[in-house]
């Protein structure tokens, strides 16, 4: 059983997490029937603008749980074996012994040993993750930079190992989504985005998702503010940019709304088969971007509630914007939440980022959602 929605607790939770330093704020949660709708803050800081509940936003990293379910829906054709060898399909990006040990099954649950491509292709985070020794600089350069996902997966294939394939803790790496969007390229003959469209986006229903066209977000948006760990102050807008850098990654453009009504469905069957959900939800240990270990299935991330799995989803940040969406198992509590500020905590003298009480509100804010 579900606590019944607290709509004054939740729209307290929202305004404090405004309060604590994110310009604007936005969620959805569901519980059965009954849905609640909140923001906070402004949309613009210049104009004042506010937010409101039914904004488009950048997802960043959700766009994997999409992508996740396409190559499922393929695999249920006959069309993918998860535990092919992704070299039987992409020789010419993961060439000879390493084409032959990734699975298909590895990428899709970051433990191919494949590095993560961003610090090659924004030469100003070669250090990453070591953030200290970063710079935003090539967030800039790169603003209306059309990037080729080719080049980009070779960056991460060419670079050294981080693992071996199959062995655990995997490192998550947006190498294994860029080349799980070239695989569904090859074996549909259609670009991953018509693939993602047509199997997963249209079969939800969803009616405010999809994959940008240009370096603008169609329709009402917040205008989304990085600060890279305080190197940026005040916080830049990012909202104008190529998403190329993720494409079939990170780069879906949606709405709180949709994405409960996406994660929803995936949740009940609805979009793969109950079979192909257990594959997804089957777990394995990763290093987070952030270097936290982290239970990650097939683009599905759970949340820990009461000692077990309770909720199920994903979360993700691009320039400026960050997003988290979780589902209970039984798909009847959901919670979305966007906000347009990223990389807020700034660092200590040892590099790390330092608490902020943004931290505090954004997790109180999910407590009341999911837990009521």
């Amino acid at each position: 059983m579900s606590n019944p929605l607290d709509r004054a607790a939740l729209d307290a939770a929202v305004e404090n997490v405004h309060r604590a330093g994110v310009p604007g704020i936005f969620a959805e949660v569901r519980d059965g029937d009954e849905v609640w709708r909140g923001a906070a803050g402004v949309a613009d800081v210049a104009t004042g603008r506010p937010v409101t509940a039914g904004l488009r936003h950048r997802v960043g990293s959700v766009t994997k749980a999409f992508t996740a379910a396409a190559v499922l829906r393929q695999a249920e054709r006959g069309r993918i074996d998860l535990d092919a060898p992704v070299g039987r399909h992409l020789p010419e990006l993961v060439p000879g012994e390493r084409g032959d040990a990734i699975t298909v099954r590895m990428l899709l649950n970051h433990t191919s040993g494949l590095a993560e491509y961003l610090p090659y292709a924004y030469p100003s985070l070669k250090a990453w993750p070591v953030v200290a020794e970063t710079g935003p600089e090539s967030l800039d350069d790169h603003r209306l930079t059309r990037f080729d996902p080719v080049d980009l997966t070779g960056m991460g294939v060419a670079a050294p190992a981080v693992g071996t394939p199959g062995g655990t803790p995997g490192v998550y790496s947006n190498t294994n989504y860029l080349l799980l969007a070239q695989l569904l390229e090859r074996v549909t003959g259609t670009t991953a985005e018509q693939c993602i469209t047509r199997d997963v986006i249209e079969r939800a229903g969803l009616r405010d998702t999809g994959f940008p066209s240009g370096p603008e977000i169609e329709g009402p948006h917040a205008r989304l503010y990085e600060a890279w760990f305080g190197m940026i102050d005040p916080p830049r807008d990012y909202s104008v940019y190529d998403m190329s850098w993720v494409g079939p990654s990170a780069s879906l453009v949606s709405t709180v709304t949709d994405l409960n009504r996406f994660f929803g469905a995936l949740l009940a069957g609805e979009i793969i088969a109950p079979s192909s959900l257990a594959q997804m939800r089957r777990t394995v240990p990763v290093v987070s971007q952030e270097g936290r270990i982290i239970d990650y299935g097939l683009g599905l991330h759970p949340a820990e509630h009461s000692g077990r799995h309770a909720f199920w989803g994903h979360g993700g940040t691009v320039w400026g914007g960050g997003t988290l969406s979780m589902t209970r198992a039984d798909g009847r509590r959901r919670m979305s939440v966007a906000v347009n500020l990223q990389r807020w905590n700034r660092l200590d003298p040892f590099g790390r980022p330092q608490p902020h009480p943004i931290d505090d509100a954004l997790a109180a804010l999910y407590h009341v959602a999911m837990d009521g």
